[in-house]
């Protein structure tokens, strides 16, 4: 079954919802949504992926056409060492809504959030995702003294999630450089899934 979805005009996370309802509704073997920014090309294109979508993008004067065509389902023997590894230890999830620690001295709140940034390598396995939100993701792009110390986590197999809304309001979208750009529909889904939500 094919479905097509016109999503411009609409912001975040509605052109993901759009998708997932589709998806959930008709389960088509081949899936089209057209969005008219870069933030939601790649929010859809990643959720895409995680329903186990070949996805292929064009753009056009009409937008991004975001194509996705069903892969085969993983085999159950997968599927299950997937659920055991993603069910194995304590999943703490931080999300990060500044650029800075505490109320006060800014400079002094700067240093404080490296060095939590920093020190969060000591909580070992337990660290699961981190989340960055609106000023916070300031520490994500190019230039942020904080870049180092999360690409060391991110290169550890912490997932990092950027919110898109975030960095297309502080026109920055093209400035980040690392982690993911998400939506509030991944935010919110870690946050179910995550044992405990530490908030920055």
């Amino acid at each position: 079954m094919k479905k097509e979805i016109d999503c411009r005009g609409l912001a975040c996370p509605a052109p993901v919802l759009e998708t997932k309802k589709a998806i959930e509704e008709d389960k088509p073997s081949l899936i089209r949504v057209t969005v008219d920014n870069e933030a939601a090309r790649q929010n859809v294109t990643r959720f895409l992926e995680t329903q186990k979508y070949q996805v292929s993008v064009e753009k056009d004067d009409a937008g991004f056409h975001v194509t996705g065509i069903k892969e085969e389902k993983a085999s159950t023997e997968e599927a299950t060492s997937a659920d055991r590894l993603e069910a194995a230890g304590k999943k703490i999830l931080i999300m990060v809504a500044t650029d800075r620690m505490g109320h006060g001295d800014d400079g002094l709140g700067k240093k404080l959030l490296i060095n939590f940034l920093t020190t969060l390598e000591e909580m070992g396995k337990d660290l699961w995702r981190l989340v960055f939100v609106n000023n916070g993701v300031k520490l994500t792009i190019d230039g942020s003294e904080a870049l180092p110390v999360l690409k060391r986590l991110e290169e550890n197999g912490i997932t990092i999630l950027v919110c898109g809304t975030c960095l297309d309001h502080f026109d920055l979208l093209d400035r980040k450089k690392v982690g993911e750009t998400t939506n509030m529909l991944d935010i919110v889904t870690a946050m179910q899934l995550a044992d405990k939500v530490i908030n920055i």
